[in-house]
């Protein structure tokens, strides 16, 4: 109840300053599983992705709550971007380690807004741990990408939305990295629409989160590279979110490169929408298994749009 209190006061703290993003209907995708499929298009988030929300939530309860001190945090591109904006919005200095393969278009989107950016490692796992670690010693304070009540609360918002509009979905598909994006969702969904099934969907090069969740405990899984670079590296150990997902995914789907990138394509022809790789892993959960959800009514949710010209230009060439 406690997080879900927090989702409703994140709601109402940043829904002025985010966009209500649209919910389309989408025929091919009805069609194809003999359903009713809706796309809840977070890749038109101001920032292009649904991380706009949890950093904003974050950085506006810190001010709040008056609590002193540099706001930093980790990314591979999207928190970054989402966390810079924040800063920006409120007017007040921060500071984003990203990895040194960070997507070079989501760099100099961080680099437009007004913070700091430093360079350490070659895998998210590896800067967020750095990261933390230089917070603590600096006496910083560390906004995590998703091991966060108010990250996660933030990303829970979208819930809010999709439940305004449709009241009890049978399936809502998500894709799943640290897993704030979900246990926000879930958390929000679960506790008003307790039959509707909340589906992870993750790239086979990257299932950290499922593959512990189904073992029951943290599992350290080896991270290959990925074209859902949003949702790419593993996740904290002791994180919330391993929890929340353990108490509120349903099923878990893993995904090949190659289907990603068909449904990338997809929906550029079927929507005439750009989607980034992890938005590309959660529409290529449903078109894998459309029997599993015929007859039903479902929602995916489309986390970003983030994607760099020379990786759009491998996948459609």
């Amino acid at each position: 109840m406690e997080l879900l209190n927090e989702i409703e006061q994140a709601h109402k703290r940043i829904r002025d300053d985010v966009f209500q993003t649209p919910l389309l209907y989408s025929n091919w995708l009805s069609d194809y599983c003999s359903g009713d499929v809706y796309l809840k298009l977070e890749s038109e988030q101001i920032t292009g992705s649904f991380k706009a929300r949890g950093s904003l939530n974050k950085l506006k309860w810190i001010k709040e709550q008056n609590i002193k001190g540099l706001p930093v945090t980790a990314s591979t591109g999207n928190h970054g971007l989402g966390f810079a904006r924040a800063c920006d919005l409120l007017g007040i200095k921060g500071k984003v380690f990203l990895p040194h393969n960070a997507v070079s278009f989501k760099v100099e989107s961080i680099r437009a807004f007004d913070v700091e950016i430093e360079f350490h490692g070659d895998d998210p796992y590896t800067t967020e741990t750095y990261a933390r670690k230089t917070a603590e010693q600096n006496e910083w304070i560390y906004v995590s990408p998703y091991n966060d009540h108010q990250i996660v609360a933030g990303q829970g918002t979208i819930g809010i939305e999709i439940l305004n509009n449709i009241s009890n979905p049978d399936n809502i598909f998500a894709t799943v990295g640290g897993g704030g994006l979900i246990s926000g969702i879930g958390s929000y969904v679960k506790a008003q629409s307790p039959a509707t099934k909340i589906i992870g969907c993750q790239p086979e090069n990257s299932p950290e989160m499922s593959v512990s969740v189904q073992a029951g405990e943290y599992r350290e899984v080896e991270s290959k590279p990925t074209l859902s670079d949003g949702s790419a590296g593993g996740f904290e150990r002791n994180s919330i979110t391993f929890e929340l997902c353990r108490k509120l995914v349903d099923d878990f789907i893993l995904i090949s490169e190659d289907e990603i990138a068909d449904s990338i394509r997809s929906m550029i022809k079927h929507h005439s929408k750009l989607v980034e790789g992890s938005a590309g892993v959660a529409i290529a959960s449903l078109l894998k298994y459309p029997e599993r959800f015929a007859n039903q009514t479902t929602v995916i949710v489309v986390c970003g749009a983030n994607i760099s010209a020379d990786k759009l230009q491998s996948i459609i060439c």
